[in-house]
């Protein structure tokens, strides 16, 4: 059995955890972490929740424009990203998140759930988006 994968929706005071099943053919929304001021105790978090999860690839969304263009929230992301490569040897991709937090919180309102509620678990859900994207794309490649 292969180790699963991880990806991370990065926010500026939340990320999103999502973990692929044992087998890495479809994602499963986990936990929602809450960022601290401090970003190498955010990275060494996001490290720990990938060792206990087994995981041997992270994917991190990388959130550009509507246009495909990149923004301060990229650079943001690519800096954070770069601190959590520092303190880990497990490998870490970018995977495009356009349109993944819109569609999670579309999918929220559409099952009832109440604004005040959302906030709770728009962020795993959006990680689990971006790992149902590269899942599929790696799909693609081995079909």
């Amino acid at each position: 059995m292969e180790k699963r994968i991880v990806a991370f929706d990065i926010g500026d005071k939340r990320i999103g955890v999502a973990a692929s099943d044992p087998f890495n053919t479809f994602a499963l929304p986990g936990t929602t972490y809450k960022r601290t001021k401090s970003a190498q105790a955010d990275a060494d978090a996001l490290v720990k929740i990938a060792k206990e999860k087994d995981a041997g690839l992270i994917v991190c969304g990388l959130p550009y424009n509507f246009d495909g263009t990149e923004s301060v929230q990229t650079e943001k992301t690519k800096k954070f990203v770069q601190l959590l490569q520092q303190r880990t040897d497990i490998p870490i991709v970018f995977e495009d998140e356009r349109f993944t937090t819109m569609e999670a919180e579309r999918d929220l309102i559409a099952g009832g759930v109440r604004r005040e509620n959302r906030k709770q678990s728009i962020d795993s859900i959006a990680a689990s988006y971006i790992l149902e994207g590269y899942l599929n794309k790696k799909k693609g490649e081995t079909t």
